[in-house]
């Protein structure tokens, strides 16, 4: 009985393997199937079941039309999208820009005339207060300005003594009247010549104090004294002891900057104009510190739009104590725009950049996808604000835009 048993599981396993019942070749009649056969025949059935291996399913289950639009591709399993929305909230406006000196709080130090310099007392990082002498100069021009001033004072006092006379002897009837008047010409010519050397010598910084003393009592040489006029730091220096420097505006001799307070100069444009207004509390960033943030203010909006960018220049002002802000340093600055201005706002890895342009996927039916060309703006680490290219309403790709990008190419 058990051999019969055996025989029959396996030929049940074999006729289950193929799929088919055996048939008896003589009488065209199914085998006979013992209670014991059947109850085989099922256990093989189980365990073939069991050991084949599970087969993915493709679910047909109508989905809402706003779950159906936010899983579209499924062609691309790591797609992610999202609908463009306007988003009110506090928003920040990030600007590109640069650190630089504040308007009034630096100066390009020129000599006003040529000379010889004798010494030079401010170097490089000096500390200096206002009218401090950064350096001193031999000049001749002093000289001769000096020499054609005693000229003209003389000359001066001359024409004024010569016009008394001239009047006591026309009043005498001694004199015509035409030389009366000649007298008084030549008194008015005499004044303006000497007004004329007196502001040469005030242009050459000879103080005033001392052309207002009698001539005999002046003391003034041809050693000339460059002074600061500025408290800062000495940030740039172009001279050495004897060298010679001409009274050319266009060569610098020293650069004082006050460092304590800088400014940002950024673009922003036009359109963002309205968000922006002198006073607004701002952030500075820049990447030699990329987890401080320096506190700042709008200083100044201009006035000009720039016709190739269509931007406008706005300044603010920095706190920089100590000193770790640069001028010249790329720098961002955040203003903080508020809770009024409802912006359209997409993540920053939603945006490719190509040749220097930069898109988005619009999303268009199913495991369909159409590239547009928009520009956007910063506002955080990780989001954009969208200028041109998108509108509210529309659906685009906001992570995985890198894979559609990849097929294109490979396409």
């Amino acid at each position: 009985m058990t051999s019969q048993i055996k025989g029959e599981a396996k030929a049940a396993r074999k006729a289950v393997e193929a799929g088919c019942w055996r048939r008896n070749a003589v009488a065209s009649t199914f085998v006979p199937l013992t209670s014991n056969f059947l109850a085989l025949v099922l256990a093989c059935l189980v365990l073939s079941a069991c050991g084949r291996e599970e087969q993915p399913t493709v679910s047909t289950t109508a989905m809402p039309p706003s779950q159906a639009a936010g899983s579209v591709a499924q062609a691309h399993p790591r797609v992610e999208t999202a609908l463009v929305e306007l988003r009110s909230g506090v928003h920040d406006l990030s600007l590109s820009g640069k650190v630089a000196y504040g308007e009034d709080r630096y100066s390009r130090i020129s000599s006003p005339l040529q000379g010889r310099v004798l010494e030079v007392r401010a170097h490089l990082g000096d500390r200096v207060q206002a009218g401090n002498v950064l350096l001193v100069l031999d000049s001749q021009e002093i000289a001769q300005a000096y020499s054609e001033y005693v000229k003209e004072d003389s000359d001066l006092q001359f024409a004024t003594r010569a016009r008394e006379l001239a009047k006591d002897l026309y009043e005498n009837k001694a004199l015509a009247l035409k030389d009366l008047k000649q007298a008084e010409n030549e008194l008015i010519k005499a004044r303006a010549e000497f007004r004329r050397a007196k502001e040469r010598l005030l242009s050459l910084r000879v103080p005033a104090q001392e052309l207002d003393k009698p001539l005999d009592r002046q003391k003034i040489t041809s050693r000339f004294e460059m002074k600061s006029p500025l408290t800062g730091i000495v940030v740039e220096r172009n001279v050495t002891p004897g060298q010679s420097i001409g009274g050319d505006s266009g060569q610098v001799v020293f650069t004082v900057a006050d460092l304590d307070i800088l400014q940002v100069v950024a673009d922003v444009y036009e359109r963002d104009l309205a968000m922006v207004k002198e006073g607004q509390s701002a952030k500075v960033s820049v990447e030699a510190y990329p987890n401080v943030n320096f506190p700042a203010t709008v200083a100044s909006i201009g006035d000009v739009v720039d016709p190739t960018s269509r931007t406008i220049k706005l300044r603010a002002s920095v706190n920089n104590k100590d000193h770790r802000l640069k001028p010249e340093m790329f720098a961002r600055l955040h203003i903080q725009v508020g809770e009024s201005t409802p912006l359209l706002i997409i993540p920053r890895e939603a945006v490719l950049e190509v040749d220097g342009k930069q898109f988005v996927y619009i999303v268009e039916g199913a495991d369909r996808y159409v590239k547009r060309e928009v520009k956007v703006s910063t506002i955080s680490p990780d989001q954009v604000r969208v200028l041109e290219g998108l509108s509210s309403g529309q659906r685009i790709v906001t992570k995985g835009a890198v894979l559609i990008k990849g097929q294109e190419i490979k396409g």
